[in-house]
């Protein structure tokens, strides 16, 4: 009988016990004539093959990049199983399987290694599949078409990054009326920049494993302003300088050898000239005189 049980009436086979896991333990056997008993302990070990579950296995995993992680499975069976794990395809075997012995988990964020336990008695193996999951490392900020934006031009900003879950993102804008932000938050639009536009733009990603921010200054040229006034006043210059020249020369012309309108030089400068040059002998001089109809 069994230790601490009631006599087993289990199934017999051929006259034999069919064995189960269950028949593992400790039994007591026992003599017994009229001239007395002998007892006597027997521990019976019922041996099978390997199983791996989930309870000792989970079929999903989830790590973190950058930290300590090590795949390993528990398998039932007896004697004790051998377990390995090992990437599909991988003939090696390695009791753990670690995060760098799986590669570039960015590349393949999702792995699926293999697990085997060994005994005498069999085999069994069972697939784990193991997510990597990391936090936005770097972020990408794009200005486009340029930084340096003219005044009254479109331009967008377009923020990138990597991370598993993949992230969010938020702004940190100068503050405007002609800003739109696209639905995924992942870029601005600025439709006729003003100087209220200038500034720095700072784009944010996050996920549950960390966050990280890039940012980039917009400048807004206004130089076509600035040459426009320049060239206003350019132009009251040139006025002022062709009138003092203007004046300079006629200055300096009066009194010359020429053509003169009657009318237009009769009580003038010019006229008195004329008439001065026309009575010295000593130095004779020819003059036309152009007439023109009133």
């Amino acid at each position: 009988a069994r230790d601490g049980g009631a006599r087993d009436g289990a199934t017999r086979a051929r006259g034999g016990r069919v064995v189960s896991r269950a028949d593992a333990g400790r039994y007591v056997c026992r003599a017994t004539n009229r001239h007395g008993v002998a007892t006597r302990n027997i521990v019976v070990t019922v041996e099978y093959a390997p199983s791996i579950g989930e309870p000792g296995c989970p079929e999903r995993r989830l790590w973190l990049e950058g930290t300590p992680a090590r795949l390993g499975c528990a398998a039932t069976g007896n004697p004790p199983p051998h377990v390995t794990c090992a990437k599909l395809g991988d003939s090696r075997g390695h009791p753990p399987v670690t995060l760098k012995e799986l590669g570039d988990t960015r590349d393949h964020p999702l792995v699926t290694p293999n697990c085997r336990a060994t005994n005498a008695h069999g085999s069994a193996t069972r697939n784990v599949t193991v997510a990597v999951e990391y936090g936005p490392a770097t972020v990408t900020l794009r200005v486009l078409p340029s930084a340096n934006v003219t005044r009254g031009a479109t331009f967008s900003l377009d923020c990138g990054a990597e991370g598993v879950p993949a992230p969010t993102f938020t702004w940190a804008l100068p503050p405007a009326p002609n800003l739109r932000v696209a639905p995924d938050n992942r870029s601005v639009t600025v439709t006729g920049a003003t100087t209220a536009n200038r500034g720095l733009y700072t784009c944010t990603a996050s996920n549950r494993h960390g966050r990280s921010a890039g940012s980039v200054v917009v400048r807004v040229d206004e130089s076509w302003l600035v040459a426009l006034v320049a060239l206003g006043s350019l132009g009251a210059l040139t006025a002022l300088s062709l009138a003092v020249a203007g004046g300079y020369y006629l200055k300096t012309t009066a009194c010359k050898k020429g053509e003169y309108n009657v009318r237009d030089a009769e009580g003038s400068s010019e006229a008195a000239c004329l008439h001065r040059q026309r009575h010295r002998r000593d130095r004779p001089e020819v003059f036309g005189i152009q007439l023109t109809q009133p």
